[in-house]
């Protein structure tokens, strides 16, 4: 697939402050979307001590999610690690793999924040925006935000808040397992996106998109 450059990579954190509340003008948490007949899982190591950045795209058809595509790409790291510009870090190398695939993916689902953000522009937003995708943040750990208790039941979650806004879904995928944060990227609903989310996820507590994408990702 090809992808449109929208700005530089060569940044300073206070320049990526600017383009993400630019870009996050352009986010649409509505669902925009047709028959989503495959789904990307999206992954990122590092390599070096952290300075080659590997990213994974792990390409699954949908429902049955049967591994059908991925790549992988390397490039060398050009953002520090700071909290809450992980997509400046990862993205470039996300991007190298995703115009490698053959399949081109119906929805994104990225490991990390989507709305669920300080700035309200996690990674799975930023991707969203750059590929024109829809896209879904699925992340291990909040980065911001206040919940109450998720019941310890398959699908259960509770909102996640920020300053009185709903900003996410705490989802059980799993029972007596951690939750998982749930944020829309774009073009697409919470609602929706826990749906996707839950349709992805089998046995484990991560979807088999992101597992087969931490896979190839990890080495």
């Amino acid at each position: 697939m090809k992808i449109e450059s929208r700005h530089d990579w060569a940044l300073t954190a206070e320049d990526a402050i600017v383009i993400q509340q630019e870009l996050r003008q352009e986010v649409i948490t509505q669902d925009q979307f047709g028959a989503v007949n495959y789904v990307a899982g999206v992954d990122v190591g590092f390599e070096e001590e952290g300075a080659i950045t590997r990213a994974a795209v792990a390409i699954l058809t949908y429902p049955e999610l049967e591994f059908c595509d991925h790549a992988i790409a390397r490039r060398p790291t050009t953002f520090p690690y700071i909290p809450g510009f992980l997509s400046f870090r990862e993205v470039p190398a996300v991007l190298d793999a995703l115009e490698q695939v053959k399949t081109v993916p119906d929805l994104l689902l990225c490991d990390g924040q989507g709305l669920a953000h300080p700035r309200r522009f996690g990674i799975a937003c930023h991707l969203g925006i750059l590929t024109n995708l829809p896209a879904i943040g699925v992340a291990k750990s909040r980065l911001v935000g206040t919940h109450s208790e998720v019941p310890n039941e398959r699908g259960a979650w509770v909102p996640l808040l920020h300053k009185t806004e709903t900003i996410g879904a705490v989802l059980r995928t799993r029972m007596k397992t951690n939750p998982l944060y749930i944020s829309s990227g774009h073009r697409i609903s919470l609602e929706s996106a826990i749906a996707y989310v839950m349709g992805c996820t089998t046995k484990y507590r991560l979807p088999e998109t992101t597992r087969h994408a931490h896979k190839l990702a990890s080495g």
